[in-house]
């Protein structure tokens, strides 16, 4: 079960995500204000914190520094007004992951805190290995026999993604929402020309290979 820190000064909107969060298993905590977050940070140990631009006693920017100057790594998403563009850019400066406008759609919320959920678990895995090649998070590396191919880092997340759910389907519309984000103006077809690239630089003496599933979308299957 994952758990959630929820800082929120809206008690209604708070309850409102509370309850739909708690719904889909998620353990919560919550704060009334940055001051309360920051407590609550420091002993709730939260897989992932949602934080309201609009925080009092302690505004959201100096509670996201401190969080971050204090080796917090959970990924934050950040609630703002609407068409708050600097607030957004500001949050982003400081350590945010992703950023909603309120009032926040409960499913959209949830889609994106399991979206970065996903990539921290990706991330923490550090490296991946399929028969004798070797994917290297941190580097961005793939390396097979002695030989390394550094990957731009949108290919190489694909790459990891499919890997790592190695015989698993993924739809277009799943991996550009995982890998570019729920934000993107790219379209499905980023996804295709992307994948193209990935069968042109591994296309032989590989221990991978990845297959079009018509209609539906991607996904990796060991041939090593």
């Amino acid at each position: 079960m994952f758990r959630v820190l929820i800082a929120e000064g809206d008690a209604r909107l708070q309850n409102r995500l509370c309850g739909a969060l708690a719904g889909a298993g998620f353990q919560t905590v919550t704060a009334a204000d940055g001051a309360q977050a920051l407590a609550a940070a420091e002993e709730s140990a939260a897989d992932i914190l949602v934080l309201d631009a609009a925080l009092a006693k302690l505004d959201v920017f100096s509670l996201l520094a401190r969080l971050r100057s204090a080796g917090c790594e959970a990924p934050v998403l950040l609630l703002t007004g609407q068409g708050a563009l600097n607030e957004r850019k500001r949050g982003f400066r400081l350590g945010a992951d992703d950023c909603m406008e309120k009032p926040a759609d409960e499913e959209e919320l949830l889609l994106r805190m399991l979206a970065l959920l996903r990539r921290v678990r990706a991330a923490g895995a550090h490296k991946l290995a399929v028969g004798e090649t070797e994917l290297c998070y941190d580097d961005l590396a793939v390396v097979r026999r002695g030989r390394v191919t550094h990957l731009p880092r949108k290919e190489f997340l694909l790459l990891f993604r499919l890997l790592s759910g190695m015989g698993k389907t993924f739809t277009r519309r799943q991996l550009l929402d995982e890998i570019w984000g729920l934000d993107s103006d790219s379209g499905e077809h980023t996804v295709n020309v992307h994948i193209n690239r990935l069968r042109e630089r591994f296309c032989a003496d590989c221990d991978f290979s990845i297959v079009t599933v018509r209609g539906l979308g991607y996904k990796a299957v060991q041939t090593g």
